[in-house]
C-alpha cells in the first residue's frame, strides 16, 4: 500500500537556500524562485503528480488541462505556505494580513474555561494557524508526528520562534499523558484528522465520492474528554492574506458500549468531513496530500 509515512519531502539544502533567500532578499523574490522549483517537481515527481492529478480529475471532476494547471498551482501553493510559515515563525519582515471567521467560538472556550479540541487537516497552512492562535492568550498545544528529518528540524528550530507548545506523537505513547494533562487543564489542543501511520486504528468513511480511511484517534479524544470541538482551517487567499475559519463548537457525549462509541466517533468524522469538503471545494489548489488517499484495500 502506498501511504503517508509521516515525512515531508525536501532536503536540508533546499531549506537552507530558501531561508537565506528570505533573510536577504525577502518573500517576493523567494516566491519568484519558487515558480521554477514548482515546475521542477511538476516534471520530476511522477508519484506525487499522479496522485494529485487523479484527485482533480476523479474527485473534483476537473477537465484534463484544468487538472494539469491545478497540479502546478498545488505544488506552487505548497511551497508558498512553507515559506510563509518559516517567514512568520522566524520573525522575518512580512506584510501578512488575516481574516478571522469564527474566532469568537475559540475565545469562548478560553473565557468559559472549557478548553477545547481543534481539528484541522493538511490543507491550507495549519502551522500559520498555530502561530495566529496566540491571539487567544492561552496555552495552545499542537500535536505533531515526530517523523520529519532530524537535521531539517534541528536547523529550522535554530531560528524559528514557536508561539505554541508541541506535543510529539511517540511510539511509546508518552504523548497520551501530555494530551490528558492539557485537556484536563482546559487548554486548547490542535490536531490533524486526515492522516495516520501504519498500525493506527482507522474507519472507512465516504469522502468526495468514495470511501477513504480516517484515523479514529483525534475523534476519540473529542468524545472521551467531552470538550467543545471545532474544525479549523487557515487558508491562503492571496500572497499576503490568510483566512482563518473555525466552525461552531460541538460537544460529543461518550456512549457506554463499544458499538455506540464507534457510532459517536463516526458521527464526529462525518461532521469533520463535511467542513473539510467545503474547504477543499473553495480552495482546491491547497489540498496537500501526495499519496493515494482513497486506497483502503490493505486495511
Amino acid at each position: 500500500m502506498v501511504s503517508w509515512k509521516g515525512k515531508t519531502r525536501g532536503g536540508l539544502t533546499g531549506y537552507k537556500i530558501f531561508v537565506n533567500v528570505l533573510k536577504y532578499s525577502g518573500l517576493p523574490f523567494a516566491y519568484f524562485l519558487l515558480r521554477f522549483v514548482a515546475l521542477y517537481f511538476f516534471i520530476s515527481s511522477p508519484g506525487s503528480f499522479g496522485y494529485i492529478f487523479s484527485f482533480y480529475r476523479r474527485r473534483l471532476d476537473f477537465g484534463f488541462f484544468r487538472s494539469l494547471l491545478f497540479v502546478y498551482r498545488n505544488f506552487y501553493n505548497f511551497g508558498q505556505v512553507l515559506l510563509d510559515k518559516i517567514a512568520a515563525m522566524a520573525g522575518f519582515r512580512t506584510n501578512f494580513s488575516f481574516t478571522f471567521e469564527g474566532e469568537k467560538y475559540l475565545r469562548n472556550m478560553v473565557e468559559e474555561g472549557t478548553g477545547g479540541l481543534l481539528i484541522s487537516a493538511h490543507i491550507g497552512n495549519f502551522e500559520m494557524a498555530g502561530h495566529l492562535l496566540e491571539r487567544l492568550k492561552t496555552t495552545v498545544n499542537i500535536i505533531m508526528f515526530d517523523a520529519e528529518h532530524e537535521k531539517i528540524k534541528e536547523y529550522l528550530s535554530s531560528f524559528t520562534q514557536k508561539s505554541f507548545r508541541v506535543i510529539v506523537m511517540k511510539d511509546d505513547n508518552s504523548h497520551i499523558y501530555e494530551i490528558n494533562k492539557a485537556l484536563g487543564e482546559k487548554q486548547i489542543v490542535c490536531i490533524h484528522g486526515d492522516r495516520f501511520v501504519k498500525g493506527s486504528k482507522v474507519m472507512p468513511v465516504d469522502f468526495l465520492g468514495e470511501k477513504a480511511l480516517f484515523p479514529t484517534g483525534p475523534f476519540y479524544l473529542a468524545m472521551k474528554y467531552n470538550v467543545p470541538v471545532s474544525f479549523v482551517f487557515a487558508m491562503k487567499e492571496s500572497k499576503e492574506h490568510y483566512h482563518f475559519f473555525a466552525s461552531p463548537p460541538k460537544f460529543y457525549q461518550q456512549q457506554g458500549i463499544q458499538a455506540r462509541r464507534d457510532q459517536t466517533i463516526l458521527t464526529i468524522i462525518k461532521d469533520y468531513i463535511c467542513e473539510l469538503e467545503k474547504a477543499i471545494r473553495q480552495y482546491p489548489s491547497q489540498w496537500f496530500n501526495y499519496y493515494n488517499f482513497w486506497q483502503t484495500d490493505e486495511q
